[in-house]
C-alpha cells in the first residue's frame, strides 16, 4: 500500500492533494487562494534571489574566490534538495498547514545572518538556513496550489510557478538598491510584514482539511492505468534527469552570469543585475505561457 493510502486520518483527496469531483462546489478554482499561494511563492523566492544578485558584493567584501561563491550556491541547493523530499514524504502522511510560516521564518533568519556576516562561514550558515526554509515551504505550498486548481492542474501549477519565477526575476532588479550588506535587513523587515499572507493561507488550509475529515472516504480522483512499475520508474527517472539538467544551467547562469558580464565586458554591478533580471523574467514568462498550453494541447508538445 502506498504512503498516501496508508494515512488513515485523512481522506485520500486530502492526503494526496486531490480536489473533489469537478461537479462539486469545493472543486471550483479558488482564485483567491491560488493568487495568495502564488504571492507567497513570489515573496519566498524573491528573498532567496536577493543574495544571489549580491554575489559580486559578497566577493568584494570578503575577497571570495569563484569556488567559494559556487560553494554558497551548493550549500543552499543541497540542503533544499535533500530535505524537500523528506518534508514532502512526512506531510503526505500528515499535512501541516503552518509550515509555510516556518519556511518563511528560516529564510529570514538566514538572510539576517548574511546581512550581519563577519566572515565566509556566516554566509554559508545563512545559505544553509535559507535552503532549509525553501525545503519546508515548497511541498505544502505546491499541495495547496493543487487543491485550489479546480481540476485545471496545468494552469494552477503555472500560476504557482509564475510566483516563484517572478520572485527570482525581481530579486536582482531590487538588489540594485543594496550597496552594503547590512541593507539586507530591509528585506527581512519586509518579509516580516508580509508573513500575514502565508498565515491566512494556513488558516484556510487547516479549515479545508478539517472539512475533508468530516466527509465520507472515497477513492482518489484519478483514472487507473495499466502501466508496469518498471515503466513508471523509468518515466520518473527521465523526468528527474530533465529537471536536474535544467537546473544545472539555470543555477550556473544565476550564480556566475554577472561575473562573466563584469569581467569580460566591464559593465557595472548594477547593469549586470539588470541583465540577470532579464534572464529570470524570461523564465517566468515561459512558465506562465506553458501551463495553459499543457492543459489545452497536452503534455507531449
Amino acid at each position: 500500500m502506498s504512503t498516501l493510502a496508508a494515512n488513515d486520518d485523512l481522506p485520500p483527496d486530502a492526503a494526496a492533494g486531490h480536489s473533489s469531483s469537478p461537479g462539486e462546489a469545493e472543486n471550483r478554482t479558488l482564485i483567491a487562494i491560488l493568487a495568495g499561494i502564488s504571492g507567497s511563492h513570489f515573496i519566498n523566492d524573491f528573498l532567496q534571489s536577493v543574495p544571489v544578485a549580491l554575489y559580486p558584493l559578497f566577493r568584494e567584501s570578503f575577497a571570495l574566490t569563484f569556488a567559494q561563491v559556487g560553494l554558497i550556491t551548493f550549500i543552499f541547493h543541497i540542503v533544499s534538495s535533500v530535505f524537500q523530499p523528506v518534508v514532502g514524504y512526512l506531510t503526505d502522511r500528515r499535512p501541516q498547514p503552518y509550515l509555510l510560516l516556518v519556511g518563511f521564518t528560516l529564510i529570514m533568519v538566514g538572510l539576517t545572518l548574511m546581512a550581519m556576516a563577519t566572515g565566509f562561514h556566516d554566509i554559508l550558515w545563512g545559505a544553509g538556513l535559507m535552503g532549509g526554509g525553501s525545503a519546508i515551504f515548497h511541498p505544502e505550498a505546491s499541495r495547496i496550489a493543487h487543491l485550489a486548481s479546480g481540476g485545471r492542474f496545468g494552469l494552477a501549477q503555472s500560476v504557482f510557478q509564475l510566483g516563484g519565477n517572478a520572485g527570482n526575476a525581481f530579486g536582482p532588479l531590487v538588489a540594485v538598491l543594496v550597496v552594503r550588506l547590512p541593507q539586507l535587513g530591509w528585506f527581512v523587515a519586509a518579509g516580516v510584514i508580509v508573513m500575514a499572507l502565508p498565515a491566512w493561507i494556513g488558516r484556510w488550509y487547516r479549515s479545508h482539511l478539517a472539512d475533508l475529515r468530516t466527509r465520507p472516504r472515497r477513492k482518489p480522483a484519478f483514472e487507473p492505468h495499466n502501466l508496469s512499475r518498471k515503466r513508471i520508474v523509468g518515466a520518473i527517472l527521465i523526468l528527474l534527469a530533465l529537471i536536474f539538467s535544467k537546473y544545472i544551467y539555470i543555477t550556473s547562469i544565476n550564480s556566475f552570469y554577472m561575473f562573466y558580464l563584469i569581467d569580460n565586458f566591464g559593465i557595472s554591478v548594477k547593469n549586470a543585475q539588470l541583465h540577470l533580471f532579464a534572464f529570470a523574467f524570461a523564465i517566468a514568462l515561459g512558465t506562465l505561457v506553458g501551463g495553459p498550453i499543457g492543459d489545452r494541447y497536452g503534455r507531449r508538445l
